[in-house]
């Protein structure tokens, strides 16, 4: 496989390079015929692979390939306009567009455009996804690069936003929502998430302050939607990470999605300290078809099978770490071997009926079965030394003297068969100024938890703590767990326009589980407010947050299940504003929104790399405030660029926690969340090399500040360690041969194909020793060192994006 891409990657690039022109771009705003702007207007040059939305104030640019060429307008409810142009090469159009109401489907139409614009959502630029250097190559890393969105874990796909984990986020793709696998323990395992990028047509993402139609989690919502495309089209990706096949097609009443990928990480991860043979294989199948029966009524089937293993053989590790004045080495030798896998089936069945043009009813069904299986056995003997740092002197880098010797062994035999049955109605409807959005979900997860693992540390030939003879095991669990947990949920919602420049959205969840027995109530309000001259939009949301428990939740350090556990609540508040203005000799927009988050009910949680070790059995109560930031534009002409910051702070109380010391019972108070990372910046620059528009450059940079952290079995007051702060940057450099811009493009790949993107990518261009996790030893003295788990180096990629010709 991988010299068939190298071979690829050659020949592509063999074909020539193209003298190139500047492309010819279109941008105004779309207004009503009541001169308001449009949301959501999809903006397509015609013949050409360029499309884009309006945003929330009507604003759009695209860009054509050729002089001369067609735009189409097109938002539902609305006739469709087509404007035809004849442009010199690089010219700069302003055009303004006022498309006309259908009378028969505005309702409708206000059912979509009202509740765009009162949702407190960033939408994602889609066209991004493929040009932004991803090593993990999962679209939640777009993510990371939003305010609000915590990071510290290139190769996974998980994240937190503003203090929360990563089980306080909802995903949603068609409305239905997406699980994650529970036994994952660090990024290495993790392989290819459930969105696929290339079916990806839309996606909305809010950090806080969502809808009262979006579920019961703490934190964040993310909605995907996979959607009918614009034209026949098959894509064809690889790079020596990974590989995928799209396939998009139009019939006359249907229309069809499917996609495989395959993804093989190990050129990253033989990088890593810890020395094997690594052999991580993922791959996964997808599959939409939606047939519509009438204008009225169609029925959609999603289908996904999502298969990994990763399958470690550890030799060696070598690990230098400390301070300035102190340097120490451990080495280990091992023995034994890491095998987890895992496959998950995802279907869902979605009806959508439109009986008026103002009334619109899902019926969605949905199911996934998950099979996750973990089995590690393996023994490490280390040595402690202490190095000579002194730079100048004779014996720099030279073993000082030994701190200590011993070895540890870690032993596992996990499994996890969860299944999940969801069903779900959802109306929403149009009544003059208001847009009711109501309905009724019903979910019942199965879980089969079997847990067999346990480690020890033997230091200098003596288990510690040294009690006794016998060999003490530590961290046992043999556990086995059978659950079923059924949760029932309604929601109704009104979206009101109060006047031409301000509306208002009231709603209200309530929630009854069957393990918390609880009846939980969620009103959720969110007013905007948008000055006569539409450029400007002011938010503000308050609102209750309740998470139900869940088997991670209830499932403490020794497996054992908390029963009893009761929900989890947030009290939310934010106020937001937008403002869109020309400067730099382009349209640029900024956003900014501050948050103070209360929780008066928390089940308090440990953080190993992506493992969330829950103290099931203890409660606390916290709060999270901040500010968010991101102005973003064409800095740089043609190309959409990125500046986010956001600044966080995130405590709890665990109720009831004390210790003794000298005689004294203490009690720490308010403690550092797992997930109190003060400062996130990111920075999405993109340019054009050499001044022609076909090749470009593509930078994505990172920065986080540290993490406090802990020994995973110790009480949480007692995390006063920290994971050093998080610096990353990525950068991609591509070139376009089929750009119209080329005078001159290579016959063959002209003929055959309809788009042709070569890219080099160097991850982690730096090449900073960035810290996820920490191995726990201890010396002979009984001394613990914290020693670093240290993510992906530098690397190269190439990567290849074709689009084959769509054949009459």
């Amino acid at each position: 496989m991988l010299k068939f891409r190298l071979i690829l990657f050659l020949l592509i690039s063999g074909c020539g390079f193209a003298v190139a022109q500047p492309l010819v771009r279109v941008s105004g705003i779309v207004y009503s015929d009541e001169k308001l702007p449009l949301s959501q207007v999809t903006v397509i040059v015609l013949g050409q692979a360029q499309s884009t939305v309006t945003d929330e104030f009507g604003v759009y640019t695209i860009y054509s390939k050729s002089k001369t060429f067609s735009v189409k307008y097109s938002l539902l409810g609305y006739q469709p306009q087509i404007l035809k142009f004849n442009e010199r090469s690089g010219a700069r159009i302003i055009k303004q567009v006022n498309l006309i109401a259908n009378i028969n489907e505005l309702e409708q139409v206000n059912i979509t455009n009202k509740q765009n614009q009162l949702s407190n959502t960033t939408t994602i630029n889609i066209a991004d996804v493929s040009s932004i250097p991803l090593v993990s190559g999962n679209f939640e890393t777009m993510l990371k690069t939003l305010p609000g969105v915590s990071t510290n874990n290139e190769l996974s796909a998980q994240y937190s936003v503003r203090g929360g984990n990563f089980d306080e986020n909802l995903i949603y793709i068609n409305d239905v929502e997406i699980n994650r696998p529970v036994l994952i323990r660090n990024g290495q395992q993790e392989g290819l998430s459930f969105i696929n990028s290339d079916l990806v047509s839309k996606a909305k993402f809010s950090a806080g302050g969502f809808e009262a139609k979006y579920g019961d989690k703490l934190s964040s919502i993310l909605d995907i939607k996979y959607d009918k495309p614009d034209s026949n089209q098959t894509i064809f990706s690889t790079s020596l990470l990974n590989t995928s096949l799209t396939t998009k097609k139009i019939f006359k009443n249907s229309f069809l999605l499917a996609s495989l990928r395959y993804k093989n990480n190990s050129s990253v991860l033989i990088k890593h300290d810890e020395k094997g043979s690594y052999n991580p294989n993922f791959a996964d199948a997808q599959l939409l078809y939606q047939y519509d029966f009438s204008p009225k009524f169609n029925i959609s089937f999603l289908g996904s099978f999502n298969l990994g293993q990763f399958k470690l053989v550890p030799t060696n590790r070598e690990t230098q770490f400390g301070t300035l004045s102190t340097t120490l080495r451990l080495n280990v030798d091992y023995t034994g071997q890491e095998i987890d896998d895992y496959q998950t089936l995802g279907s869902a069945i979605t009806a959508t009926y439109s009986p008026k043009p103002n009334l619109v009813i899902k019926f969605i069904n949905s199911y996934f079965s998950t099979l996750e299986r973990e089995r590690f056995d393996i023994n490490g003997s280390y040595t402690f030394d202490e190095v000579d740092n002194t730079f100048s002197g004779e014996n720099f880098g030279v073993i000082n003297k030994n701190r200590g010797i011993g070895s540890y062994y870690n032993y596992g035999r996990n499994s996890l068969n969860t299944q999940i049955f969801a069903s779900e109605i959802k109306i929403d409807q149009n009544f003059n100024n208001h847009v009711f959005s109501w309905g009724i979900k019903f979910d019942n997860s199965k879980f089969n938890d079997q847990l067999n693992e346990y480690n020890y540390t033997d230091s200098a030939g003596f288990i510690l703590p040294n009690n006794s003879k016998n060999i003490t095991l530590q961290n046992v669990i043999n556990v086995q767990n059978n659950i079923d947990i059924k949760n029932y949920s309604t929601y109704i919602q009104d979206s009101y326009s109060l006047s031409n420049s301000a509306e208002l959205q009231l709603g209200v969840r309530a929630t009854y589980s069957s393990l918390s027995k609880q009846l939980l109530i969620s009103p959720r309000m969110l007013i905007a407010y948008r000055p006569n001259s539409n450029n400007k939009i002011l938010r503000f949301s308050a609102g209750v947050y309740k998470q139900p428990p869940s088997y991670r939740t209830i499932r403490g350090f020794s497996g054992v299940l908390n029963i009893d556990q009761k929900a989890q609540s947030s009290y939310n508040t934010s106020l937001g504003y937008e403002y869109a203005f020309d400067a730099f000799g382009t349209r640029l927009k900024f956003t900014s929104e501050a948050y103070f988050k209360y929780s008066d009910r928390l089940i308090p949680y440990k953080i190993d790399n992506l493992r969330i070790k829950y103290l099931a059995d203890e409660v606390s109560r916290g709060y999270a405030y901040g500010a968010d930031f991101s102005i973003g534009g064409e800095f740089v002409k043609d190309l959409v660029s990125y500046f986010r910051m956001s600044v966080m702070h995130a405590n709890e109380d665990i109720i009831g926690d004390s210790y003794v010391q000298n005689g004294t019972t203490i009690y720490p108070g308010y403690l550092k969340r797992p997930t109190d990372q003060r400062l996130n910046f990111s920075i999405f620059f993109q340019d054009r090399l050499l001044n022609s528009p076909t090749y470009k450059v593509h930078l994505n940079a990172l920065y986080g500040s540290r993490l406090p952290i802990g020994p995973s079995q110790t009480p949480r007051y007692l995390d006063k360690f920290f994971i050093p702060s998080y610096k990353r940057v990525d950068i991609g450099f591509s070139k376009d041969f089929l750009d119209d811009a080329a005078l001159h493009k290579p016959k063959f790949l002209d003929k055959n194909f309809s788009s042709v993107i070569l890219f080099f990518e160097v991850f982690n261009m730096l090449n900073i020793d960035n810290t996820v996790s920490y191995l726990w030893l201890k010396d002979v003295d009984n001394v613990q060192y914290a020693i670093p788990n240290y993510l992906t180096g530098r690397q190269f990629n190439l990567k290849l994006i074709v689009m084959l010709k769509n054949r009459p």
